[in-house]
């Protein structure tokens, strides 16, 4: 069949490249795409807001499976548009998208439902907010309730911290992303990504890791998209994985069905792992980035049969296989991220980097400048290694990046400090 893959960052670049391989894809097509997704399909200049101009493609060029890859699109009601014409489309409706388009929606349905937590208070007046907070202490978390790529979440170890995120939100400063804030207590412990497939009736695991948030080494200044990730993540034992799919997952899948809007596809928990046991962070209602990355390179199953099965609520029948291999990725974003940065550097040495063993490089915010490659983003490369433990895989990944060409650029020199300390014991 013919597919449709929406999005151009480096979770669509891999999506791209596991939706290509599989026996089921006859052509793939990716709006708008990017230079690397360029390497396993087609990209076309669609405007992925304008949902008439989508259905009217995929009627064109007889598409027979659309992939939504970030969560602006899904939240905006793109599958429910594709749905409506009659075009099959991975990703939850509208309404389901809400546990990543709203924090505030989330907490509810975790109170609602026991899910559990951290407490929390929702605010959309500052001073009232700044009350709260005083009366509370410190530290405590302050987030945005709507999408702030990203962004919208700042752990404040001071009052005056806390009360310039208050400001900075409600003022604004992440547009109506901030509107509303949610105000939470402060978990204490490691955090851990959960994947589960889901059907809207049935949930299966889908893989573990562990991003790395913070922009310079040792988990130090302010929050990013992610600059690196590594799966699976050892801390995620199968008891605690039970666990998460028992106390987490299944009670959302429940609460959302009885609410009459179930949840089809990819259920991204963000966990705290505290000395209670595992707590929800958040939800995304996707895969995450840069997760996907060293989640889909271990994936050995047919990645469109089994998203097909999750549209098709047939999750019951399916088993998933993976690499025994560890994956590893580095984000190589250009300098001043997450801040202001410059784009149109041109970056050097892909072929090198890619020469080497079990080595990948997706592309998350490149643009193709005549014959040359250049950045259009802050984060700009996601270099990915397999490797038998994460030491290997950190030690390939990080040969690589030292292949790649590019001044104008950074990242982390520790992705994995956590797993590799715990795998030398």
């Amino acid at each position: 069949m013919n597919i449709l893959l929406i999005g151009s960052g480096g979770r669509e670049h891999a999506l791209a490249r596991s939706l290509s391989a599989s026996p089921l894809c006859s052509k793939l097509f990716i709006a708008p795409g990017n230079p690397g997704t360029s390497q396993a399909g087609t990209n076309v200049a669609l405007d992925v807001t304008d949902h008439q101009a989508v259905i009217d493609f995929c009627r064109v060029m007889a598409i027979g499976f659309v992939v939504v890859g970030p969560e602006a699109p899904l939240v905006a009601g793109l599958v429910d548009d594709l749905t409506a014409a009659g075009i099959k489309a991975f990703g939850p409706s509208k309404a389901a998208a809400q546990l990543e388009g709203s924090k505030a929606f989330t907490k509810d349905l975790c109170a609602e439902f026991n899910i559990p937590t951290a407490a929390y208070r929702r605010f959309t007046d500052a001073e009232t907010a700044k009350t709260y907070v005083r009366s509370y202490g410190v530290p405590i978390v302050v987030k945005a309730d709507g999408l702030a790529a990203g962004k919208g979440v700042v752990v404040a170890t001071s009052f005056e911290e806390a009360e310039s995120a208050i400001d900075m939100m409600i003022g604004g400063g992440l547009g109506t992303a901030g509107a509303e804030v949610v105000i939470e207590a402060f978990l204490d412990g490691e955090e851990a990504s959960f994947f589960a497939l889901c059907d809207g009736t049935h949930a299966i695991p889908f893989g573990t890791a562990q991003d790395h948030k913070r922009v310079f080494d040792g988990d130090e200044g302010p929050n990013t998209g992610g600059m690196g990730a590594y799966s699976p993540a050892a801390i995620l034992t199968p008891d605690l994985q039970a666990r998460v799919m028992r106390e987490i997952i299944e009670p959302t899948l429940k609460g959302m069905a009885s609410r009459g809007t179930p949840y089809k596809g990819i259920l991204y928990a963000g966990l705290m792992l505290t000395k209670d046991g595992p707590q929800l962070i958040e939800y995304n209602a996707r895969l995450g980035d840069p997760e996907t990355q060293v989640l889909l390179p271990r994936l050995n199953s047919d990645l469109v049969e089994v998203l097909l099965a999750a549209v098709e609520g047939k999750l019951n029948s399916v088993s998933l296989s993976w690499s025994d291999k560890a994956a590893l990725t580095v984000v190589m974003a250009a300098k001043g991220y997450p801040g202001t940065v410059e784009k149109g550097s041109e970056i050097r040495g892909f072929d090198k980097a890619e020469a080497l063993d079990d080595v990948i490089v997706f592309h998350a915010g490149t643009k193709q400048d005549g014959d040359k490659i250049v950045a259009n983003g802050g984060r700009v490369l996601n270099v990915t290694a397999l490797g038998r433990t994460i030491a290997d895989a950190q030690a390939k990944a990080y040969e690589a990046v030292s292949k790649i060409d590019w001044p104008e650029g950074f990242c982390r020199r520790d992705i994995g400090w956590r797993a590799v300390a715990r795998e030398r014991g």
